[in-house]
C-alpha cells in the first residue's frame, strides 16, 4: 500500500504538469505534493499506524527476561499523536483534489491508512467522506455523466474495507493460535520437567537399592557373623571384617558415583559386563556362578550398567528372601538380543504373587528390575515354584525397537 500511495502520487503530479503547464496553482500543486509525501513518510515515527501494545510477562517469562532480555518493543504512540497525523495527511489530500481532480486517485491507500489507524465506526465514516471526495473530482474531470462514475469509487470503497477487515480478522486468529502454541508448548515444557524429575527419582531410588543397600545388607550380615564367631573363632572373624571392609569401600566408591552420575564402577577401566558379572557376590552364604553363552557384542553403555543391576538387584533379592545356597548368572548373546538369567535354588515363591514372599515393607526390587527392563524396550520373565526355586530372565535387544 504504500508503493502504491507513492507511485499513484507521482502519476498524479506527472498527469497535472503534463495537461496543466505553467498555470498559477501549479507550485501549489508541487508544494502540496512534496508536503504529503512528506507527511505520509513521517507517519510511521509520528504514530501513523498502531502498534500491538507490548504482551505483560508472566511471572515465568518474567524469570525468563532477567536471563535472556527480549529485544524492546516499538513505542505505540497514542491515539491523539495518530489522529493528529491522519488529519494532516487527509486534510492536504482534500486540498489537492479541490485543486486538482487527478489526485483523487490516491485514495484507495489512504483507506487502508484510515482503517488502520482509526477505531472500526471512525475509520468508517471517514472512508465515506473520502469516498465522496472521489465520486466529485471522478465527475468534475468527465466531460459527460456517467452513472460508472457514482458506483465504482463506493464499491472501492467497500471492497477496501472488506478485504482489510478480512485480513485482520485472519491476524487475530493467527495471534491466537500463537498465543495457543506458545501456552501449549510452555505446559508440554513443564510437563517434561515434572516427568523428567520422577523418573530421575525413580532412576536414584533404583540404583540406591541395587547398590548402596545391597552393600549394606552384606556388611551388616558380616559383622553379626564376626560378632558371632569374634570370641570362638578369631581368624574368621576377621576375615568377615576385611571382606565388610571391601564391600563399605566398593559401597563408598557407588555413593560417589551417584553424585557424579557416572557409570558403575564395576564397567570402569575397560571392564567388560561379562568380568563385572563374574565378580559379582551375593554374600558369605550363597555361591555365585557366572556362565557366558555365544559371542560377547559390544553393548550400549546405558544396557550394560542396567543389566549389571539387573544381576545386583536380583542377587539382593536372593540373598533377603530366598534362602539359597546357590545363584547362577548366565548371559547369553543370541544374535539380534542380550539374555540375563539368574537362578537359585531357594524356596521360590507363587509367580502370580512374589510380594508374599517379602516383607510387608520390602519388595521393591522386582518393580526395580521391571522398569529397567521396560526402558530398554526388553522384556522381563520370572519362573518359581514354592520349594524349587526361582529363575528370572531379562532380555534386552541389541537393536532399538520401535
Amino acid at each position: 500500500m504504500h508503493a502504491a500511495f507513492f507511485l499513484l502520487l507521482g502519476a498524479s503530479v506527472a498527469r497535472f504538469l503534463l495537461r496543466h503547464p505553467g498555470e498559477p496553482r501549479t507550485p501549489w500543486i508541487i508544494a502540496l505534493s512534496i508536503t504529503l509525501a512528506l507527511l505520509y513518510v513521517l507517519g510511521p515515527a509520528v504514530g501513523g499506524t498502531t502498534d500491538a501494545p507490548p504482551e505483560r510477562p508472566t511471572p515465568r517469562t518474567r524469570r525468563t527476561h532477567r536471563t535472556h532480555p527480549a529485544p524492546p518493543r516499538p513505542r505505540t504512540p497514542t491515539p491523539h499523536r495518530r489522529r493528529l497525523w491522519l488529519g494532516l495527511v487527509v486534510a492536504t489530500w482534500v486540498v489537492l483534489v479541490l485543486l486538482a481532480p487527478s489526485f483523487a486517485w490516491c485514495a484507495v491507500p489512504l483507506f487502508f491508512t484510515t482503517l488502520r489507524t482509526l477505531p472500526p465506526r471512525a475509520a468508517a465514516a471517514l472512508v465515506t467522506v473520502l469516498t465522496v471526495f472521489v465520486v466529485a473530482a471522478q465527475l468534475k474531470l468527465s466531460t459527460a455523466f456517467d452513472p460508472n462514475l457514482l458506483l465504482a469509487p463506493p464499491a472501492i470503497a467497500a471492497l477496501a474495507t472488506a478485504v482489510f477487515i478480512h485480513m485482520e480478522r485472519q491476524a487475530q486468529a493467527q495471534r491466537a493460535l500463537i498465543d495457543d502454541l506458545i501456552r501449549t508448548r510452555r505446559e508440554l515444557a513443564a510437563t517434561e520437567r515434572r516427568e523428567g524429575t520422577l523418573a530421575e527419582r525413580q532412576r536414584l531410588s533404583m540404583e540406591i537399592h541395587d547398590t548402596l543397600a545391597q552393600h549394606l545388607s552384606s556388611q551388616q550380615m558380616l559383622l553379626q557373623a564376626a560378632d558371632r564367631t569374634w570370641d570362638s573363632d578369631p581368624a574368621t572373624a576377621r576375615a568377615h571384617v576385611r571382606t565388610a571392609t571391601g564391600i563399605a569401600a566398593r559401597g563408598l566408591a557407588e555413593a560417589r558415583r551417584l553424585v557424579h552420575d557416572l557409570a558403575p564402577p564395576e564397567l570402569d577401566n575397560g571392564t567388560g559386563l561379562a568380568d563385572a558379572l563374574r565378580a559379582l557376590d551375593a554374600g558369605p552364604d550363597i555361591e555365585v556362578r557366572f556362565h557366558l553363552e555365544g559371542t560377547p557384542a559390544p553393548l550400549p553403555d546405558r544396557a550394560e550398567s542396567a543389566l549389571l543391576r539387573i544381576a545386583q538387584g536380583a542377587l539382593a533379592n536372593i540373598r533377603e528372601h530366598s534362602g539359597a545356597r546357590t545363584a547362577a548368572l548366565t548371559l547369553s548373546f543370541l544374535g539380534d538380543q542380550v539374555v540375563l538369567d539368574i537362578a537359585d535354588d531357594g524356596t521360590g515363591f507363587t509367580a502370580a504373587t512374589p510380594a508374599t514372599s517379602a516383607p510387608a515393607d520390602r519388595g521393591h526390587g522386582l518393580p526395580a528390575i521391571r522398569a529397567r527392563v521396560r526402558q530398554l524396550g526388553g522384556t522381563l520373565t520370572i519362573e518359581s515354584t514354592p520349594g524349587e526355586g526361582t529363575v528370572l530372565s531379562a532380555s534386552i535387544p541389541l537393536e532399538p525397537t520401535g
